[in-house]
């Protein structure tokens, strides 16, 4: 078995993860196609394929392996898999915690930025201390996190467009509780 990457690759194919919902066509055999979601495990299971590793793969990967497995029962099987819903792998999410009006975790985007992450989780409650917030960002799998401060309720209430940094996948954006 072959390592399996975590992020998107050299060719900016979407890499599918846990939660991603998948469509899968086998050309000439409707019994086989299906649309179903890849486990938390990163695999899937399918008609005459009990389990197969989905996440890591782009889905080209994926309808290869699919039609190796294939071949036992189907005659040059053709296999077309779609990705319907898009979450992907947690290296490649940026995520928002604290005083969001809807604290959630984003598949990060090329060309990403704290406002796009912003509009993601609603903006602010009345509660936040927005020019307090920071980014955490890991810039290798062992380092401590680098803290980026930032000023949202600059960026959102003033306009201040210096605040609107890019993100990277694997970003945290805490923003902390006012004191009163």
């Amino acid at each position: 078995m072959t390592a399996q990457r975590p992020a998107a690759t050299e060719d900016a194919s979407y890499v599918i993860g846990p939660g991603d919902t998948l469509g899968i066509f086998v050309y000439r055999a409707p019994e086989l196609s299906v649309e179903l979601p890849v486990r938390p495990d990163g695999r899937i299971s399918m008609p005459l394929v009990p389990d197969i590793d989905a996440a890591g793969r782009t889905p080209t990967q994926l309808a290869g392996a699919l039609q190796d497995r294939l071949r036992e029962y189907v005659r040059d099987p053709n296999v077309t898999v779609m990705v319907r819903s898009f979450v992907g792998p947690s290296a490649r999410m940026v995520r928002v915690i604290g005083e969001a009006a809807q604290p959630l975790a984003l598949p990060y985007r090329e060309g990403m930025t704290l406002l796009d992450v912003l509009i993601g989780a609603r903006g602010l409650t009345r509660y936040a201390a927005g020019n307090r917030a920071e980014i955490l960002r890991r810039e290798g799998p062992d380092a401590a996190p680098r803290v980026i401060p930032v000023r949202l309720s600059a960026l959102l209430r003033d306009g201040d467009i210096s605040q609107d940094i890019p993100m990277r996948p694997g970003d945290t954006l805490v923003i902390p509780q006012s004191w009163f």
